[in-house]
């Protein structure tokens, strides 16, 4: 029989609706506690589940770590319910975005994420609120977030479904009229769009923000003034760098953006909406992360 794996009450807060559902990873988990002698607690979300309900199920269970299996949105809704505490938060990557799961090179196999989540030491990050919206990887307001939009509105996932979205979302986008105070400066410029950023890299490893790092005191904004086909492509499908001649990148902690006509913005994978201003400001040891 196998040792027990830690003295540790765990609760893992599994979205069933993230990526493909080609793994139960509620079985996965099941069976690699019970085989590991571990105490754990198993809470599967409900479609349009609270804030309200998933603290509870926190509160309830009485658990050391909580650990969210699924994409970005998922990690941002339990990180929500524990912010600016102590509460350690593991990560099992089951989403159709996993960029998070990347920068903290947590790796896609269930059971060495299992692992990680029950082992590893946690650490204090930093994150972002964003017109209200906690961030903790990437926002951004402009083409992909148009493109988010573009790809949630399609029936099917995968590279062909993104292809077609990107195509859509080309010919149907314009350019942004930005303009951004950071501290005494304002910077005016048309934009393809413009990211702010706690992160490093978006999904596939394409990173967007070299400079960055999860527990410095700033965040970065991101002004990308073009795109083409090929930059598009690089966001999912590689992890070639963006044209320096087509980024400007600052450093700050809290930040004004306006733009002349509403544009779409998303927030670490999740549509908001079109709006002509963003408000974001640094939280500093925000969250309590799980990573090797």
């Amino acid at each position: 029989m196998n040792k027990k794996t830690s003295n540790l009450k765990l609760l893992f807060i599994v979205n069933p609706g993230s990526g493909k559902g080609e793994i139960n990873f509620s079985e996965v988990i099941g069976t690699y506690c019970t085989d590991k002698q571990q105490d754990f607690e198993l809470y599967e979300l409900k479609k349009n589940c609270s804030l309200a309900k998933i603290k509870a199920v926190i509160e309830q269970s009485g658990a050391q770590r909580v650990i969210a299996v699924g994409g970005d949105g998922t990690l941002k809704m339990v990180a929500e319910c524990v912010l600016e505490t102590d509460m350690p938060i593991g990560l099992i990557p089951a989403g159709s975005a996993n960029g998070m799961a990347r920068e903290l090179n947590i790796p896609e196999n269930a059971e060495e994420a299992l692992h990680i989540a029950i082992n590893a030491k946690p650490k204090k990050i930093h994150a972002i609120v964003a017109n209200g919206e906690l961030c903790i990887h990437l926002a951004d307001i402009g083409f992909n977030a148009y493109l988010v939009k573009k790809f949630d509105g399609l029936p099917h996932r995968g590279k062909l479904a993104y292809a077609k979205a990107a195509w859509m979302a080309l010919w149907n986008h314009y350019k942004l009229d930005v303009e951004f105070k950071i501290k005494d400066q304002t910077i005016r410029s048309k934009a393809a769009m413009v990211v702010i950023a706690n992160a490093t890299m978006y999904g596939t490893g394409v990173k967007i923000n070299p400079e960055g790092h999860l527990d410095d005191d700033f965040f970065e904004v991101i002004l990308v003034k073009e795109y083409s086909v090929m930059e598009i492509l690089k966001l999912r499908f590689t992890n070639l760098p963006f044209n320096p001649k087509n980024i400007e990148s600052f450093q700050t902690t809290d930040l004004s953006i306006k733009t002349r006509h509403k544009a779409h913005f998303q927030v670490d994978g999740e549509y908001i909406g079109k709006l002509n201003n963003v408000k974001a400001h640094i939280i500093k040891d925000a969250i309590n992360i799980i990573a090797p």
